[in-house]
């Protein structure tokens, strides 16, 4: 494939192991652990950008993925003894069948339709999930620390799910750029632009809509798994926080939609905003508000995002910043 020649796709690589390698150079666990929450904001914002970049689909609710992979992952490992690794592919599938089902039925909706429906999904799962006792109700379940003694310890176990969220992350940018380039990316944003027209050329939009639906909730659902096991808990109001899908479509939006760039770009710079929102003083309660603030900015002011604006501003950047 031509494209992969492009420099993009080696821009976005490189900068991906320097950040990645980055804790295990300096040897800190604060960079350790700074790192992995970027990487994990970019892995998300790189997998709903398959859906809501490329497709142009809006999803209020995509962290219902993230939080049912979470809760899928620690009932298989802490109940029935599964390996992280085995929990974490597991964890992925249970995101993309439900992906599968709410596909067939809710992406026969457009626009605000479509993006209401997403949030009722989430409220609706969250809602069962918190009364279903096998997954331990309101209260969640919790890890035995002795599950961590087969990784080595808590802080060998530190650094493998580390190791796992960055492979994840190159994981999905490598896809998200290959899919971008590929018949089926081309048919996603004909969708994007125009879904009647779209049909007429060809595009078979449910099912393609349906597998944009379940490949952006894949990795998500391994995500979770991954961030709840080293969390070594998960509760209802922390697996499907609302207020987490926005803050994606923030990532995506700010950096660019529909470019393989910019959810990294975007979502390197929002962690990093919202790290110095949380400690800081004066700011910490106003996250949330922060958070929208710069959404509607964007959408008013930069709606292609920085990426997008850059290469509108700067022709000789068009290939660079895919």
């Amino acid at each position: 494939m031509n494209s992969w020649k492009y420099p993009a796709f080696w821009i976005a690589l490189v900068l991906l192991l320097i950040g990645g390698f980055l804790p295990w150079v300096t040897g800190s666990r604060t960079t350790r652990e700074t790192m992995f929450l970027i990487l994990l904001s970019v892995a998300l914002a790189s997998s709903l950008n398959i859906l809501l970049g490329y497709a142009g689909y809006v999803s209020f609710g995509h962290i219902v993925f993230f939080g049912l992979g979470g809760y899928v992952g620690i009932y298989l490992i802490s109940r029935l003894g599964w390996p992280l690794s085995l929990a974490t592919v597991a964890g992925g599938l249970m995101a993309a069948l439900l992906a599968l089902l709410l596909g067939l039925a809710i992406l026969r909706l457009r626009g605000a339709y479509f993006a209401l429906a997403t949030i009722g999904v989430n409220e609706a799962v969250r809602t069962f999930i918190n009364n279903f006792q096998p997954f331990g109700g309101p209260i969640g379940m919790e890890l035995d620390f002795s599950v961590y003694q087969q990784y080595g310890g808590a802080a060998n176990m530190q650094w493998l799910t580390y190791w796992a969220v960055f492979l994840l992350t190159v994981a999905v940018v490598i896809f998200s750029y290959g899919l971008k380039f590929s018949r089926f990316g081309l048919g996603l944003m004909a969708i994007r632009e125009d879904e009647d027209a779209a049909m007429v050329m060809g595009v078979r939009t449910p099912s393609a809509k349906t597998i944009a639906y379940v490949l952006s909730a894949i990795v998500p659902g391994m995500l979770g798994v991954l961030f709840f096991f080293r969390n070594s808990s998960v509760e209802p109001h922390e697996a499907f926080r609302l207020h987490r899908s926005i803050e994606m479509i923030v990532m995506v939006m700010l950096g660019g939609q529909g470019t393989v760039l910019g959810p990294l770009f975007g979502a390197a710079a929002y962690e990093s905003i919202r790290s110095y929102l949380l400690t800081s003083p004066l700011f910490k309660d106003l996250q949330l508000a922060i958070a929208g603030l710069l959404l509607l900015l964007i959408v008013l002011f930069v709606p292609s995002g920085v990426v997008g604006w850059l290469r509108s501003r700067f022709r000789k950047l068009w290939r660079v910043l895919e």
